[in-house]
């Protein structure tokens, strides 16, 4: 059987995506793995991005895909630290247990599988919520993506609705 030395965990960042981080970090202690977060900034659509350049300079885009980008990994960090803190407690070098965080921009469920590839990442740890009345019936649209392209593992985490006691409330 392949061992799991490194896990993929993919992020959308919603308020109980620490749910998931649990379990890939659970995975990680039991198989002496390293985890790299990974959160994708959805490409914007071609309309989108025409009125972004038709009112803002490139030196303003610039200015705010660097924001976006910082933004999202200060977010990651902070969660990271709450959860380690909560859940490794008694481990001092529990924050070792993370080998890197990653935000790109793209298509979510492209990236996961092409970052899983690039950093030969051995398993994906990733949540997944339905939306509407299919929610009982289908996987998010990314968590089917990655699924149905991916030669890896895949751990998929269905999110609980309501309030856990690691919901995250900084949105």
């Amino acid at each position: 059987m392949p061992q799991i030395k490194k896990i993929l965990y993919a992020t959308d960042l919603s308020p109980n995506s620490g749910f998931v981080l649990r379990y890939a970090i659970n995975s990680a202690r039991m198989h002496g793995a390293k985890i790299t977060v990974l959160h994708v900034l959805e490409q914007s659509s071609m309309t989108v991005s025409a009125l972004t350049e038709a009112y803002l300079t490139l030196e303003q885009i610039k200015e705010l895909t660097e924001n976006k980008f910082a933004y999202a990994r200060e977010r990651l960090q902070e969660r990271i630290q709450v959860l380690c803190k909560k859940e490794l407690a008694d481990d001092p070098k529990a924050l070792e247990i993370f080998d890197s965080t990653e935000v790109v921009e793209g298509f979510p469920a492209d990236e996961i599988l092409r970052k899983a590839d690039e950093l030969n990442c051995d398993a994906i740890c990733m949540g997944t919520h339905g939306k509407g009345f299919l929610k009982h019936s289908y996987f998010g649209s990314t968590a089917k993506g990655v699924l149905r392209r991916s030669r890896k593992p895949i751990f998929v985490i269905p999110l609980p609705e309501g309030e856990t006691d690691i919901t995250f409330h900084d949105e």
